[in-house]
């Protein structure tokens, strides 16, 4: 750690840190870090850094000092801590408060139910009575940890539920939603309550991990589009949640909208807002926790594409950087410089323009090309 000022701690030194620096380097915002290893991905393009834990008080504060704003890149931070900071003068954005909705799933439920939000029918579940009593088939997750379908179980009967039970942790269940697709919607929300809200995307998931997300959502009826915007400024402005807010939704057979998961940072449904949104969400998220008038979110083009890239078979990504750049010139391409490991995010392209066959075509094709070294036909 390099000692210097800064105007922003941030928690966590994965690729949702990496990206904020992006960001904050057009703004002139000074960020200091605390990573989970010396050469993470954050840590690799953040200079003034300290490896360190992100449960530990006294690595939190030494990481605070002297810095008046601390947020996040994951939202696993102990909430004692928080309010520790802010009674020490530093302003946790999201606060602890808002945190909690984020950290545990089953406080997430109850509240948005008492807000009247649409949410799946859910319970919490202790014992296989209980999970018998809810009814089959069912979803059970760990109402705490889990994320990118770990710690989420689908069960078709009691004979399924062993593995989920046998955990010992707290576990929420919730109706198996008949859903026609995945939308989110994500929001920027300063401390004043001014807000801005990205147009509402379709995200395609594959194993449980976010795969495509398709921006806006194509054929969503206006009516949806509209719910979806006026839901996520219900849960940002209730929850009192400063930065991004990211709602991943259901969009049901029957044409309604329910609500599946809340995040209280910049999500991965977000990161087509870099190259596609005239402000991206890692832009809008610093601004809105140094309190800074927040950025138009309006979209550049027609049609926005982001694919993750997955471990695959090519070890080198950066070798492979020269091959995607020249069979698709007009992608973006974000490497978040990762060790390759099997099904891993490592890093995301997207591509932009007018025609949406067109747009997605290009972007699985280098998204291919940078997990399995050729194109799928």
């Amino acid at each position: 750690m390099t000692g210097a000022r800064a105007d922003l701690a941030v928690i966590g030194g994965g690729q949702l840190a990496r990206m904020m620096q992006q960001a904050a380097i057009g703004l002139g915002v000074r960020i200091r870090l605390l990573a989970e290893g010396p050469d993470v991905s954050a840590a690799q393009v953040i200079p003034d850094h300290r490896v360190g834990d992100h449960t530990s008080l006294d690595d939190l504060r030494a990481i605070a000092a002297d810095v008046p704003v601390v947020t996040f890149d994951h939202e696993h931070v102990p909430p004692e801590h928080l309010r520790t900071l802010e009674a020490e003068g530093h302003a946790c954005r999201p606060g602890p408060h808002a945190l909690l909705f984020a950290q545990d799933k089953g406080a997430m439920r109850t509240r948005l139910s008492e807000l009247g939000v649409p949410c799946p029918r859910h319970g919490r579940v202790s014992s296989l009575a209980d999970l018998e009593a809810f009814g089959f088939p069912a979803v059970v997750k760990t109402t705490r940890g889990g994320y990118d379908g770990k710690g989420v179980w689908f069960l078709e009967s009691a004979a399924d539920a062993e593995e989920a039970l046998a955990t010992g942790r707290d576990l929420l269940a919730e109706e198996l939603v008949d859903f026609r697709r995945e939308l989110a919607a994500l929001v920027a929300r300063r401390p004043s309550g001014d807000m801005v809200v990205w147009p509402v995307v379709e995200s395609r998931q594959a194993d449980g991990i976010c795969k495509e997300v398709l921006a806006p959502a194509p054929d969503l009826a206006p009516r949806l589009a509209d719910e979806a915007a006026e839901i996520a400024r219900t849960i940002a402005t209730s929850l009192d949640v400063t930065g991004v807010l990211a709602v991943e939704l259901f969009e049901t057979t029957d044409g309604r909208l329910l609500v599946n998961e809340l995040a209280m940072r910049p999500h991965n449904t977000g990161h087509w807002t870099i190259d596609g949104a005239l402000t991206s969400q890692f832009e809008n998220h610093l601004r809105a926790v140094l309190d800074l008038p927040l950025g138009p979110a309006d979209a550049l083009t027609r049609w926005s594409v982001m694919v993750n890239i997955l471990g695959g078979s090519v070890d080198d990504l950066e070798s492979q950087l020269a091959v995607v750049l020249d069979a698709v010139p007009d992608i973006r391409v974000h490497l978040y410089g990762k060790a390759v490991k099997a099904g891993r995010k490592v890093g995301h392209v997207t591509a932009v323009g007018d025609d949406l066959t067109d747009t997605l075509t290009r972007a699985r094709w280098a998204a291919d090309l940078l997990e399995k070294g050729t194109k799928d036909d």
